[in-house]
């Protein structure tokens, strides 16, 4: 696979959030780089909800560590 992550440092907590969500797709992809094989599993989780909030578990744990990596959290901290 071609380079793509340079960093998790972004620019604001949104464009973080959607890198979160990027590492969590392209952690699907290197788990099953067989595209076909990506496609027929679509059909297994589409309609369950358990599994669709595990991958929204998935992007909440990259999220936390995008912000982690931004200092998110304290940034704004007024304390």
């Amino acid at each position: 696979m071609d380079k793509w992550l340079n960093s998790l440092v972004t620019p604001d907590p949104q464009t973080g959030f959607e890198l979160a969500i990027k590492l969590a797709r392209m952690g699907v992809r290197y788990t099953q780089p067989d595209e076909e094989k990506l496609k027929q599993g679509r059909k297994q989780y589409d309609d369950h909800a358990g599994f669709l909030i595990a991958a929204s578990q998935v992007v909440s744990i990259h999220f936390q560590t995008v912000a982690r990596a931004n200092n998110y959290w304290t940034k704004n901290d007024k304390k």
